[in-house]
């Protein structure tokens, strides 16, 4: 069953809620021969193997009664005892900050994140971010990684994000993403004119002589994106991009490896360059658009406590939209 969802509609899931509760099991005679902590991953799939491994040593999971280590094989049939521990995972404060959110349910939240929201707290945004309003909004987030954000896009960049609101449900959705079972698809305004869809293999990495900028590396990470062409402009193109994997700034790079870089990109666009021909309304608002034209518009996975397939999609905000008139009304002149 796929349940879709468009802005506006606020929906709570009737999942059942994972256990977080004290669990105790029996080894399977088939793990017999294992190393504990590899029995453990099997038999607790809700948590990860790390997880697991600190629990065990710290005392949360005891086997028949007493500790063991991780590296102990086990014989089948013994009795495992888990009881979950809430620790805090994350440095930052809860604060009010309006937050968009248009799915949650008891296991996780999705948030259509606004332009100049930065992600996470850092160096020069201390406060004032997505992770404060979310602990606000969702106070037991304190006590997942990262406050359950599953993944991140960037301070200018619009659009859906996905969070997890338990231990299970964030192990459930990290392994998701890792085999790339979690589907992202954006909108995206680029300079020139492409004639085609097509796909981007290339891999990224730290700029070598700007680590706060990526760009592409060959012995980077493997980034894949896939794009269609949806309008074409004077000089620009409306294009439906789909991320095969997940790196840091990986659209914008992407692009601007391809010498299309996104309009408004302050980073990897360059300096602006303003079209021949092109009339004094389309000009200045290309001047006064300062951020990259990238929207995360479309997020599709399976809910980690029904298993039932869901997919929500936003609309762009209104300055993309704006943008987008503009340049139709050029096409026009």
């Amino acid at each position: 069953m796929v349940r879709a969802f468009k802005v506006g509609e606020y929906t709570v899931n009737s999942a059942v809620v994972m256990n977080s509760e004290k669990q105790i099991l029996a080894v399977p005679e088939e793990l017999a021969g294992l190393r504990l902590d590899q029995a453990l991953a099997r038999m607790f799939p809700d948590y990860s193997r790390s997880r697991l491994k600190e629990w065990l040593l710290a005392g949360a999971i005891t086997v028949d009664g007493g500790s063991k280590r991780p590296r102990d094989a086990v014989a089948g049939g013994e009795m495992v005892s888990l009881e979950p521990q809430a620790e805090s995972e994350v440095r930052a404060d809860p604060e009010p900050i309006t937050l968009n959110v248009v799915y949650e349910d008891d296991d996780l939240l999705v948030v259509n994140k606004s332009a100049g929201l930065v992600v996470h707290p850092g160096a020069g945004n201390p406060g004032g971010t997505l992770m404060n309003g979310l602990l606000h909004h969702a106070p037991e987030l304190e006590t997942i990684p990262r406050a359950g954000i599953i993944h991140r896009i960037d301070k200018d960049t619009t659009g859906l994000l996905l969070v997890a609101k338990t231990l299970p449900a964030h192990t459930a959705l990290v392994r998701q993403l890792a085999d790339r079972e979690i589907s992202r698809h954006y909108l995206a305004i680029c300079n020139g004119v492409l004639t085609g869809g097509g796909t981007i293999d290339q891999p990224i990495g730290r700029h070598p002589g700007d680590r706060k900028r990526m760009s592409i590396q060959q012995n980077g990470k493997q980034a894949v994106t896939h794009y269609t062409v949806i309008e074409r402009f004077r000089a620009f193109t409306y294009i439906k991009v789909r991320l095969e994997t997940g790196r840091t700034h990986q659209i914008r790079v992407h692009f601007a490896w391809r010498r299309h870089a996104l309009v408004g990109d302050q980073t990897y666009g360059g300096r602006l360059a303003l079209p021949a021909g092109a009339g004094e309304p389309l000009i200045e608002s290309l001047r006064h658009f300062k951020r990259q034209a990238l929207h995360a518009t479309r997020l599709a996975f399976e809910h980690p406590g029904s298993g039932e397939r869901i997919e929500l999609e936003v609309p762009p905000p209104p300055d993309f939209e704006a943008l987008l008139a503009v340049m139709r009304e050029d096409m026009t002149q």
